[in-house]
């Protein structure tokens, strides 16, 4: 590890090593994100933004809108900020252009409203758990890390079969939600409502139904669509489908319009009828 590295890690808070890292295994995330996230003011999370970005370990950059005006600040890892987060996990030291590279990966790709959508749901549950001292978000993995061979093994059992299993599917983002004593493991699926038809997220059930079956662990599968119209023709299709899946469902709109985030009562879960009322994202948890 470098000096420069131990220099900048000893004006390193807890908190500025849980932002590096979600940045490393996410991406990007805007100013607002951040702040709600970890932060108990915008104007406290922007100016430790500024003291990072001074560090070198954080870089930003702020998108044009297309009808004039500009985006909030998007932040991602310098290579300081790439170099410390490796040094904290034991990684091998990383190449001298990897943080270049992201960020012009991050800039270019045309997902990036998806990725944002994506982290914004669990940057939303992160900020719950902040004001709320009973709940917590355990854990926060992102596509390609589902992906690992064994991702899903137990540390406690040696299973060779799950040991050896890649998932089929691959989620927009994998959590663990807590609150007092309710646990819920859940797969995400972040729909911007116009990228895929509705009948390519029924087609990926099986792949979590597989998953289950090898593990023997049922962790519902959450749908985080654009439209409660969407929502209606999905929990149809689902009908048509005779999915026994735990499969649940709440809506950029209905939250928006409620003043709702995810951790509250805004999941339809399927099969029962939207009239039967919302529930909790703890109310999902599977049975013992």
């Amino acid at each position: 590890m470098s000096d420069l590295v131990l220099r900048v890690q000893a004006q390193l808070t807890g908190r500025d090593h849980v932002l590096l890292g979600w940045l490393a295994d996410h991406g990007v995330l805007t100013s607002f994100q951040i702040a709600h996230a970890l932060f108990p003011t915008l104007d406290y999370a922007q100016e430790r933004l500024r003291k990072l970005t001074l560090l070198g370990v954080v870089d930003r950059f702020r998108p044009q809108k297309p009808d004039g005006g500009s985006h909030p600040y998007h932040y991602v890892l310098a290579q300081l900020g790439v170099e410390v987060v490796s040094g904290q996990r034991g990684e091998d030291l990383p190449r001298k252009d990897r943080a270049r590279k992201r960020r012009w990966h991050l800039t270019n790709q045309a997902n990036l409203p998806h990725l944002l959508g994506t982290n914004q749901f669990f940057t939303d549950l992160a900020g719950h758990a902040r004001t709320h001292p009973d709940s917590q978000l355990v854990r926060w993995w992102p596509a390609a890390r589902c992906q690992g061979t064994g991702a899903f093994a137990d540390p406690d059992n040696n299973d060779i079969a799950i040991l050896a299993y890649t998932a089929r599917v691959r989620p927009d983002g994998h959590g663990i939600w807590a609150e007092h004593d309710q646990r819920v493991p859940f797969f995400l699926e972040y729909d911007t409502g116009t990228e895929r038809p509705l009948h390519r997220l029924i087609d990926k059930i099986d792949g979590y139904l597989d998953l289950a079956t090898v593990t023997r662990q049922i962790r519902p599968v959450l749908f985080w669509l654009h439209s409660t119209t969407r929502e209606h023709r999905l929990h149809h299709l689902l009908t048509e489908a005779n999915i026994a899946y735990p499969v649940a469902t709440a809506t950029h709109d209905h939250t928006t319009g409620c003043g709702q985030n995810p951790a509250e009562a805004v999941w339809w879960l399927h099969p029962h009828p939207a009239g039967g009322g919302r529930l909790r994202l703890a109310d999902l948890a599977p049975p013992h």
